[in-house]
């Protein structure tokens, strides 16, 4: 097939973007169309989303990205949703998933349900921000339909109202064996069943354009397909893996931490773990845990203004390693807030060194992820059972070239850094597939590798060294 180009809408939880992808023979290549902030809004009390400020953004770029588009796919963060009324209209701006609304509630539905049954359905780890928690907190007396935020942009762009089910399968309302709304847990908790919209596969045609919205961006009657619209189920589409004896690290404002399988692992010891099962591609199971990642640094960073990046790494990297040490996974980390702070506190709490000066600060938190992605690794490992021989660490913090370093000294495994943007590479490959650009899964990923910057990182062979720490903060694995 001749070269075909598709766009594709990829939000994170800090930043947005537009990309344009051109896939053919031996070509996969993306160009940055339009980049805008992601920034949260608290408005009497409660963190929201700014939905229309980012719909707004993605118009801007579909108006900008090149004509001959072959179809668009849209992906996004998981978990938070936007309710429509009867009239197909916004019920209020999203709830962010770092809102206080769902203190508490987390803890009391597993009371309610049990952990057991909770677990045994959805196979989802227990996160307090979980759909399922945020919807037993929220006002759903007048709400006709719930759309996650790639289904609602999808909505604005063509009137046609589904849910994806990489995405749906993050809520906790998905049945992880079969794939569909969980009648039973909808029930139990007393959800209306009518919200719950029809499901789709990535490569589904969702719609065309709305005769407005084509007229907006000069696209005319474009398609909208669907991608693995949850962000990791496109980073993980986008691996560059060779066979299927490697675990993934997408790494950016949370690190996602695990393997791919082909059934969900439901064991007792697997949910005593919090490890999830969620959907991935071409009917694959994500069996990962989630990492608090690098909003840790994120937020030191802007608690610090106007830092310099690139020094603060080179100097980290210059500071004695495995000294300052914290769990990043603590839930004092989770909200925003001074988190250099936090991190110092932390540690005088449990008698461990604190880091004092900001390059310290940032050698903590990449020593403790390291020592996170080990644990998670070797937890994935021995509860799946699946053999690993390579880490795949892609995403935004494949850039951090002391964090990958560190990983693979830790983990005592090889790590394969790259690609950057293994989100909208997986988008647009998802595109690619429907429209016939590429074959399967396996073609999609050997495309990867042979098109995209990877690094390799061999460990270091310090296992004893890392082990002590480990055990020093509790993240054995």
């Amino acid at each position: 097939m001749s070269e075909a180009m598709f766009a594709a809408v990829d939000l994170g939880a800090s930043s947005g973007r537009v990309m344009a992808g051109r896939v053919g023979p031996g070509t996969l290549a993306l160009e940055e169309i339009r980049r805008f902030p992601n920034r949260p809004v608290r408005v009497n009390g409660t963190l929201h989303w700014d939905i229309l400020g980012l719909y707004g953004n993605v118009l801007d770029g579909l108006r900008s990205a090149p004509r001959g588009l072959s179809s668009v796919g849209i992906d996004s963060w998981a978990v938070d949703y936007g309710l429509l009324d009867a009239g197909g209209a916004l019920l209020g701006n999203p709830v962010h998933y770092r809102d206080a609304r769902t203190d508490g509630v987390m803890d009391r539905v597993r009371a309610e349900l049990g952990e057991d049954v909770l677990y045994q359905s959805s196979g989802l780890q227990f996160l307090p921000f979980n759909t399922i928690y945020q919807l037993a907190a929220d006002d759903l007396s007048r709400a006709a339909t719930l759309l996650l935020i790639p289904d609602l942009l999808a909505y604005w762009l063509t009137g046609e109202i589904g849910a994806e089910r990489t995405n749906a399968s993050t809520t906790g309302l998905l049945d992880v064996r079969g794939g569909t709304w969980s009648a039973d847990l909808v029930a139990r908790l007393g959800l209306p069943a009518r919200i719950f919209p029809p499901l789709h596969d990535p490569g589904a045609d969702i719609g065309t354009l709305r005769a407005d919205v084509g007229a907006e961006t000069g696209h005319g009657a474009l398609r909208v397909t669907a991608v693995g619209s949850h962000d990791t189920a496109s980073a993980v589409a986008a691996v560059p893996a060779a066979t299927d004896r490697f675990a993934y690290i997408s790494c950016g404002t949370w690190s996602l931490v695990g393997v791919e399988l082909d059934a969900p692992v439901l064991t007792e010891e697997s949910r005593k773990a919090n490890f999830t099962n969620e959907g991935g591609v071409d009917g694959t199971v994500r069996y990962l845990r989630n990492v608090m990642g690098l909003w840790l640094l994120q937020e030191s960073l802007r608690t610090w203004g106007e830092a310099d990046l690139p020094a603060l790494l080179a100097a980290a990297a210059e500071v004695p390693g495995l000294r300052c040490l914290i769990d990043p996974d603590d839930p004092e980390f989770l909200p925003p807030g001074d988190m250099p702070a936090r991190i110092a506190a932390h540690c005088r709490r449990r008698g461990l060194p604190e880091p004092s000066t900001r390059a310290e600060t940032v050698r903590c938190i990449l020593d403790s992820l390291a020592l996170a992605h080990r644990a998670t690794l070797r937890q994935a490992a021995r509860l799946s059972g699946r053999e690993i021989d390579v880490v795949h660490l892609v995403g935004g913090g494949s850039r951090n070239d002391l964090l990958c370093r560190l990983t693979a000294d830790a983990s005592g495994l090889p790590v394969v850094a790259g690609p950057v943007e293994a989100t909208a590479l997986g988008n647009v490959l998802a595109q690619a597939r429907a429209h016939g650009a590429v074959a399967d899964l396996a073609e999609s990923r050997a495309l990867v590798a042979a098109t995209q910057d990877l690094r390799r990182y061999p460990p270091s062979g310090d296992e004893a060294r890392w082990s002590e720490a480990a055990r020093r903060i509790g993240l054995d694995g």
